[in-house]
């Protein structure tokens, strides 16, 4: 089997694993707080840190420290899917299943690299976007190398975004997804008990969210989870602030304080929030499924994914954690070509397989 390579998987799709876009405008009082992210301390130059091999790209970067509104982004969802690569690559094909109770069906992308082979692993793919934007099948490249790369069926998700639906209706789609692929585990060739989850961005918080809830159902076992990036607590870049030199690009403090409160229906950082929806504020971790956790380091994300892959570890729950020098969000997706970025995506490509078993 020729494997996918990583120009493969991103060719066509500068933004679009990271999936930025919004939705409309949410009242005034939850998004009075939504500002640009404080610049640089004087004297500063917030290139500095920026790995050499990923610095000419983000410098040419539209927008590297405005943070995203209603305004900015509106444009984000009419972005149109990057193609998936042609034959012999496994092509992507859509199915609709029923929703939660109440809600509208699901749109499904899978992607089988062997059809007809039983007893193979599954991944449940959550897409990134902000909680705001994105669908299944965005980047299809990339369902196409995980599903060829780690010999497993491959299940992109069509969740409900923020605002028009705020937390846990995300959640539901994702679990209903997760039930359809175990219940229906014999008709797809897959074993039940070799179903990963993940994402990246917001679809890792996605994903860190359904491993708890999978967890405190207790009605389907859960293999691994695979966090790239992952969005994982509400309070960076509101109550909490991070060093001038970490989230300047891509994604930064108002990007964040924004996407939560979308979801939320409150404001970020608020005291109380819905119970189960950010990862970092859930109070046990311990039986969750083992985790890869990679990020940047000059990642917004980095201290709450550094945080939670601590707290994974002290809960007895097996986790590989890659901080990566240099890097800011989404920089694997901007820059495949960089050789820190193709170690990267041979990390959690390792971690996958050898959490299936397939390599």
């Amino acid at each position: 089997m020729n494997e996918l390579t990583r120009r493969d998987f991103v060719r066509g799709g500068l933004t679009a694993g990271i999936g930025i876009g919004i939705a409309p405008e949410l009242p005034r009082s939850a998004v009075a707080r939504q500002a640009l992210a404080p610049a640089p301390a004087a004297g500063t130059d917030p290139y500095a840190m920026v790995d050499p091999e990923l610095l000419d790209v983000i410098k040419k970067f539209p927008f590297p420290t405005q943070s995203f509104t209603s305004e900015t982004l509106v444009a984000g969802r009419k972005w149109p899917p990057v193609p998936p690569l042609p034959p012999p690559a496994p092509q992507p094909f859509e199915r609709h299943i029923p929703g939660p109770l109440g809600a509208p069906d699901l749109r499904l992308v899978i992607v089988d690299a062997a059809p007809g082979t039983k007893g193979r692993p599954a991944f449940l793919h959550i897409h990134g976007g902000g909680y705001v934007s994105g669908f299944a099948g965005q980047f299809n490249p990339f369902l196409q190398a995980v599903a060829q790369n780690c010999g497993c069926l491959v299940v992109s998700v069509d969740y409900r975004l923020a605002p028009e639906t705020h937390f846990p209706g995300s959640l539901e789609d994702n679990y209903t997804a997760l039930r359809w692929l175990y219940k229906n585990s014999d008709e797809l060739g897959v074993d039940r008990k070799r179903i990963a989850i993940g994402g990246e961005s917001a679809g890792g918080g996605h994903s860190a969210q359904l491993a708890i809830a999978a967890r405190d159902r207790r009605e389907i076992p859960i293999l691994f989870q695979l966090l790239i990036y992952p969005v994982l607590d509400d309070r960076t870049g509101s109550t909490r602030q991070v060093p001038p030199y970490i989230g300047q690009f891509v994604w930064n403090a108002g990007s964040n304080r924004f996407a939560w409160t979308s979801l939320l229906g409150v404001p970020a950082g608020s005291p109380t929030v819905p119970a189960g929806a950010v990862p970092a504020r859930v109070e046990n971790l311990a039986g969750l499924p083992p985790a890869f956790i990679g990020v940047g380091a000059l990642d917004l994300f980095v201290d709450e994914d550094v945080e939670y892959a601590r707290r994974l570890i002290n809960a007895g729950v097996s986790t590989e954690l890659h901080v990566i020098p240099g890097a800011y969000h989404g920089f694997d997706v901007l820059v495949p070509d960089a050789a820190v970025s193709k170690r990267f995506t041979e990390s959690w490509m390792i971690a996958l397989r050898r959490a299936f078993g397939t390599g």
